[in-house]
């Protein structure tokens, strides 16, 4: 056995803050979709306070660095949907991005990681906790056919100053409770895993993933729990998926549900956490579903078809991006590097 196995050894299940075994009656934990989506401008310090305020176990956001290396809370890579500016994240100083406001009332200004963990350390938020869908550049990944080594080389680089980022912030924010039992950092694609036990070796991992063969491999990675589009997850194959993760003690999450009837159907499952654009509604839901049958619109069905028709697809042209494997090997590899730095 390598001499760093047992690095990894030590995370073989899901962390415990995961569970769904964390609430009162081991139901679905409530995860806060780009905060409380449903009422607030998404990721917003106003719609993660408001997620906080309703309930939410826990906050979803996303990240991406802006140009001088200040990681920042929002969805897309660009500010146009949100903001209603013609730019890129990527392109744009954090001098500029802090005078934004959103499109969406009460027009909210773009928050930095930074703000959000100092706003978690007060008085009596310690159980929050939060994941992080770390965002990669994805107009170059709908478009392999016509990328360059260069470019594919350029998104590398920024993944990993990201990874890098991320990591200063957490170190530069001190915890009322230690980050590690309540971060988890969200992961789609398997080439970056090596990044995740580099720069954050001590932070649990989640693949955030459309396709369930994808997903798979990351179950061979201790202690990687899933996080599944929903309509992916439902039929035989996602029972499947369902069931391999809790033998192998790993926490199963579901997004993006909304719906009444598929927030019945998540918590019939029994996964750990339902990711959802309003905590309040399904919280209310989780009172009150006692296991009734559920009904389903057409329209619902219609689009859980096509849903899994396309992702295929898209699966391809992201693994021809971004790695068809997981290599434990450069897991291990970035779990060593870490180390050699911690010693230095």
């Amino acid at each position: 056995m390598a001499e760093s196995d047992p690095l990894i050894q030590e995370k073989m299940e899901s962390p415990a803050f995961t569970s769904a075994k964390r609430t009162p009656r081991g139901r679905p934990q409530a995860i806060a979709h780009r905060g409380y989506k449903a009422a607030h401008p998404e990721n917003t310090m106003g719609a993660f306070k408001g997620a906080v305020e309703v309930g939410a176990h826990a906050i979803e956001t996303d990240l991406h660095l802006s140009k001088d290396g200040v990681v920042v809370l929002c969805h897309d890579d660009t500010l146009k949907r949100c903001f209603g500016t013609d730019e890129k994240i990527v392109d744009c100083d954090w001098e500029y991005l802090k005078t934004l406001r959103t499109l969406e009332e009460p027009h909210e200004p773009m928050p930095r990681f930074k703000d959000l963990l100092e706003y978690l350390v007060a008085p009596g938020l310690e159980d929050i906790w939060v994941l992080l869908d770390v965002k990669v550049p994805w107009l170059k990944l709908l478009s392999p056919f016509q990328r360059k080594k260069e470019d594919q080389q350029d998104i590398d680089d920024h993944v990993n100053k990201l990874f890098k980022a991320i990591a200063a912030t957490l170190e530069e924010v001190k915890p009322s409770r230690p980050w590690t039992e309540r971060i988890l950092i969200g992961c789609w694609a398997a080439k970056y895993l090596p990044l995740c036990s580099e720069h954050l070796p001590r932070y649990p991992i989640i693949h955030i993933g459309v396709s369930i063969s994808y997903a798979r491999q990351f179950l061979k990675v201790p202690g990687v729990s899933l996080n599944m589009l929903l309509m992916v997850m439902v039929g035989p194959r996602g029972n499947a998926l369902i069931r391999d993760a809790r033998k192998a003690n790993r926490s199963v999450f579901l997004w993006t549900v909304n719906e009444e009837p598929w927030m019945k159907w998540s918590i019939k499952k029994g996964v750990d956490g339902v990711v959802t654009d309003d905590p309040k509604k399904y919280l209310e839901i989780c009172k009150t579903y006692e296991g009734e049958k559920i009904h389903y619109s057409l329209r619902s069905l219609l689009f859980t078809f096509s849903v899994n028709v396309l992702v295929p697809l898209f699966s391809t042209v992201f693994r021809y991006n971004y790695g068809f494997n997981v290599d434990l090997r450069k897991f291990r590899k970035g779990l060593e590097s870490s180390n050699t730095m911690a010693a230095a």
